[in-house]
Formats: structure tokens, sequence, C-alpha cells
């Protein structure tokens, strides 16, 4: 099974230097930077932020600012969070995917 989070979509250019924030992504262990909120690490790292619930799709936030609700991410405990403004945190763990989706 071939994992889908093989290109980010942000370089990151500044915080380079700032300690490491581990979490996962479906399982894979990755690593953010402090500061980052949740969009960011995870768009640092893989091309989407999840899969749309209604046509699996990938998305990848829209606004960016906290107004609208396309950037929800789910946690592993099933608890939703908008990534665009909620700061990561170590041992974060997200579902991106429906079990059995690809």
């Amino acid at each position: 099974m071939a994992a889908h989070h093989s290109r980010s979509q942000f370089q990151r250019h500044f915080r380079r230097d700032e300690a490491p924030i581990p979490f996962t992504i479906d399982g894979i262990a990755y690593s953010g930077r402090r500061g980052d909120t949740v969009l960011v690490a995870i768009m640092s790292v893989t091309d989407r932020l999840r899969q749309s619930e209604f046509t699996s799709e990938p998305r990848a936030g829209f606004c960016l600012i906290g107004a609208c609700q396309d950037c929800f991410v789910t946690l592993a405990c099933g608890m939703r969070v908008r990534a665009c403004t909620t700061p990561l945190e170590a041992q974060m763990a997200f579902i991106t995917r429906e079990s059995g989706n690809e």
C-alpha cells in the first residue's frame, strides 16, 4: 500500500532551526516545527490535508484564515480541528482518509 504523503505543497524557508514537533498522518511519523499550525506542518510534508468526505478528492484548505470549513482535519481520537488556526502539538495523530480508501 503506497502512502500518498510524498509531495509537499509548502517549502520551509523560515524557522528551520526551531524545535521539531513529532506528529503522525495515517500512522506515518513526521515532524513539524515549533510555531507551526497544523496546516503548515501537514502541508510541509504532504500534498493534501485530507480527502473530501463527499467525493474522496484531496483537500488542502481554502481561505486559510479560519473563515471556512475546508481545512478541518480529524485527529485519531475522532475530534476535528481547524488546521489553519490550530497550533501543532507534539504527538498529534491525524487521520486523512477513511479506512480502506486509498
